[in-house]
């Protein structure tokens, strides 16, 4: 955890989060979000936009209230989230962190190449190295099931937004049923599609509970919350 957190910390303030629909890159966002929260100073400003409207099922502005309390501003729809919408529109206010300097942001985008494309919409707020543009990679979804279908996958999201994926992060979940063996297993598939691309593998995702097992695993674990897990499940009930 402490290795992502710094590298999220020390480098580029714009954080892009992309990823196939269902692999877990609006839970990875909202976790990174909490954990950079606990870790920041009290002059510094973090804020987490919710551009997500093209399968908008997982919706980061839904932990809106516990991300501000945490110290996070957040961004999303012109209602800032409180009608319960499933509106396809975000808010002009998205510009404001991009444009403060002081802020370092965290966008979590829609999933597929043509739910990142909304990233064209702010080309102008993407230079080469002064963002990052991470991928989560599920090899348990259909579309991404193969280190070939999952690196074909990186490819649309950079054809989609005309920018490169700077970096990677396994996220092998199965909901209720993940074990260390399955993040173990998603990180050597991780792995293959690193090579694959040449995009660097950051880190693994692993739910708290699971992350004792892996002590002395041999590569970094980012601990990620469960926050958007629960809604989840009481909408597929």
């Amino acid at each position: 955890m402490d290795d992502l957190l710094s590298l999220m910390r020390s480098g580029p303030r714009k954080i892009a989060v992309t990823g196939h629909f269902g692999s877990g890159k609006t839970e990875f966002a909202v976790s990174l979000a909490f954990a950079l929260a606990a870790e920041k100073n009290a002059d510094e400003t973090l804020a987490l936009c919710d551009l997500d409207i093209e399968n908008p099922y997982f919706r980061s502005r839904e932990r809106q209230d516990a991300l501000r309390a945490a110290g996070v501003d957040v961004y999303s729809d012109p209602s800032d989230g409180r009608n319960g919408s499933e509106l396809q529109t975000i808010s002009a206010k998205i510009r404001a962190p991009l444009e403060n300097d002081g802020c370092r942001v965290i966008l979590d985008c829609g999933g597929d190449g043509s739910g990142a494309m909304i990233l064209r919409q702010f080309a102008k707020y993407f230079t080469p190295g002064d963002h990052r543009l991470l991928c989560v990679v599920n090899p348990n979804r259909p579309g991404t099931d193969t280190p070939e279908k999952a690196a074909a996958h990186v490819r649309a999201i950079e054809d989609a937004t005309g920018l490169r994926v700077t970096g990677l992060i396994s996220n092998a979940h199965l909901i209720r049923f993940t074990t260390a063996d399955t993040v173990r297993e998603g990180w050597a598939f991780a792995r293959q599609v690193e090579t694959l691309t040449g995009v660097p593998l950051l880190a693994a995702c692993c739910m708290r509970a699971l992350c004792p097992a892996l002590d002395g695993c041999g590569f970094p674990v980012f601990p990620i919350g469960m926050y958007m897990r629960d809604s989840y499940l009481d909408k597929s009930v």
